[in-house]
């Protein structure tokens, strides 16, 4: 492998932008290179689409040089992964309605222990039951929480080998917490529904102890003596960590180092990404839930492919400290889970600020008992989808129980130059990685992988960026007025522009199975879209249909 300071000219693309004019730092007084220097800055000009007189270059050379020298100054100075800039996204604009906080849900009331609920004659039903059967088990003592750690550990270690969805085990931790759960439940202390609840994070997660590898070779002896804050808050809850789950590599795909991540319902496939690991783990029935991260599709597509029920809450929502950053503006934490009722337990123990993550905001989450349909207008995204036989009967379904349906289209806007952001933003949060070479030991190397796209990223202006986003504002606020008509937007996962267009502007979603399983496949996946800090309501009008439905019950066979 080339040293760093090897690396950094002779890489065509690095070699492009600002880097490229490097020449121009060259004393004055040298007329060759003189000219060599207004020909490379002449030749960056054509590759940005902007053309620059001979006087323009000869004015521009002193600033080039002073532009270089400051960022020679920036390279000299290391900035960690974790260190956000000077700014922060919000979903909210000026002017902008919080719709949610007109929706007044009632508080539910704490479950009471069922004393009556019996034991499994065999625990390993217990695989893909939901929370609240697990939960009640355990808080009517018929199951102890060192049982269910032990249970889905040896389910995890049957399956891994088979679907590759762990990274790291944290069993001597997983096994004191569940010991420690136990004597807290014998003395009367209950930490709430999660209690003794095994569960996997995704590893771009820390866990104090165990390695946090981002799922990328260069950091897979990386590890952090400090949990995550979601790790803590779910740990608070009565949570058990049991393993690190895998991610395609610095967040994209389902090929990490280890290998790639197969799909339950067809191990012959991968699992989608870039939660890959905590879908399949639950999808499979290793894992009663794990934590996933989404910047662009890394919850919907692998839940899709798994037939999970899994949230992506509004940005904001949960507090990102000690996650992997890839992009500051779009970054997400969510739970991957069974049902809507469970990714409620979930969330309900995750979202809030930490006062570290700058983006984390407190808003209220209570779940009501019940919903009334006919008081919720569902849109549905225009398209062929609702005169298919599973569309027109996922609608009918909804219609039945009660809800408002009417067909809405969305505004169109070109969202390439928006998703900008992901490139540029995961380049400088990984700029060390490209300018050491050490992006080489990524096993993906081709054009759509992080490693070229990373160097490609740095081809794009600063003004261009900032123009993109100037777009997103645009995005935003014919979202927000389009959002006035309808409280809950139902849309095929990847339709539309839809799955990108809300990740831009911060809207939560929830993804669920909707149809019936294919011979090696999960059942087709429809997601419901709904109002900014608004979980409350949109993961009440997923259970009702859930509540009448069972396709979130299917499960692959093994």
């Amino acid at each position: 492998m080339n040293s760093a300071s090897e690396h950094v000219v002779p890489r065509s693309l690095l070699a492009l932008s600002l880097s490229s004019i490097a020449i121009a730092a060259m004393p004055p007084q040298d007329e060759n290179r003189r000219t060599a220097a207004a020909d490379r800055i002449e030749a960056a000009g054509k590759l940005i689409g902007i053309g620059f007189t001979p006087q323009e270059i000869e004015l521009m050379l002193p600033s080039a040089r002073t532009m270089l020298r400051n960022i020679e100054a920036l390279r000299n100075k290391t900035l960690g992964n974790e260190i956000y800039p000077a700014f922060a996204f919000s979903p909210y604009l000026p002017g902008m309605i919080r719709r949610a906080e007109r929706y007044e849900a009632p508080r539910t009331k704490a479950a009471s222990i069922d004393d009556s609920i019996e034991r499994p004659e065999k625990l390993e039903s217990l695989y893909f039951a939901d929370i609240r059967t697990i939960g009640a088990l355990v808080h009517a003592r018929k199951v102890t929480c060192v049982e269910l750690t032990e249970l889905f550990l040896a389910r995890l270690h049957a399956l891994d080998d088979q679907l590759s969805f762990v990274v790291s085990f944290c069993e001597a931790r997983a096994r004191a917490t569940a010991k420690r759960l136990d004597d807290e439940l014998d003395a009367g202390n209950d930490r709430g529904p999660l209690h003794g609840i095994p569960y996997g994070a995704k590893d771009l997660l820390a866990a104090r102890g165990a390695p946090t590898t981002w799922g990328a070779a260069p950091y897979r002896e990386q590890v952090f003596e400090k949990d995550a804050h979601v790790i803590e808050r779910l740990e608070e809850r009565g949570a058990v960590l049991l393993c690190k789950t895998t991610l395609g590599a610095l967040a994209m795909g389902d090929v990490w180092f280890g290998g790639t991540t197969k799909n339950p319902w067809n191990p012959k496939q991968g699992s989608s990404g870039s939660s890959a690991g905590s879908a399949s783990a639950v999808a499979a029935g290793a894992l009663p839930f794990a934590i996933g991260s989404e910047t662009l599709g890394s919850i919907v597509s692998p839940s899709v492919r798994c037939g999970c029920s899994s949230l992506r809450p509004t940005f904001g929502r949960v507090a990102r400290t000690g996650a992997m950053t890839l992009s500051w503006t779009m970054d997400k934490l969510g739970p991957i889970t069974r049902s809507a009722q469970d990714a409620a337990i979930v969330f309900d123990a995750m979202h809030g600020g930490d006062g570290h993550d700058p983006t984390a905001r407190d808003a209220p989450f209570v779940m009501p008992d019940s919903i009334r349909p006919g008081d919720v207008r569902i849109g549905v995204l225009r398209g062929r989808w609702t005169e298919s036989g599973d569309g027109s009967r996922f609608l009918a379904e909804l219609e039945e129980l009660g809800f408002r349906c009417t067909e809405v289209e969305l505004p169109l806007f070109p969202l390439g130059p928006m998703l900008l952001s992901i490139q540029v933003e995961g380049a400088a949060a990984f700029d060390e990685l490209t300018r050491s070479g050490r992006d080489d030991e990524l096993v993906r190397q081709t054009r759509d992988a992080w490693p070229n796209l990373f160097r490609a990223a740095r081809l794009v202006p600063a003004v261009e960026y900032l123009q993109a986003n100037r777009l997103r504002t645009e995005l935003m606020r014919a979202y927000d007025d389009a959002f006035r008509e309808f409280d809950v937007l139902v849309h095929p996962p990847f339709a539309g522009g839809v799955l990108g267009a809300t990740n831009l502007t911060g809207h939560p979603t929830f993804v669920a199975p909707y149809g019936i399983p294919g011979e090696d496949s999960a059942p087709p996946s429809v997601c419901f879209t709904g109002q900014l800090d608004d979980e409350a309501r949109l993961l009440s009008v997923v259970r009702t249909w859930q509540t009448a439905t069972s396709y979130h019950t299917k499960h692959p066979k093994h």
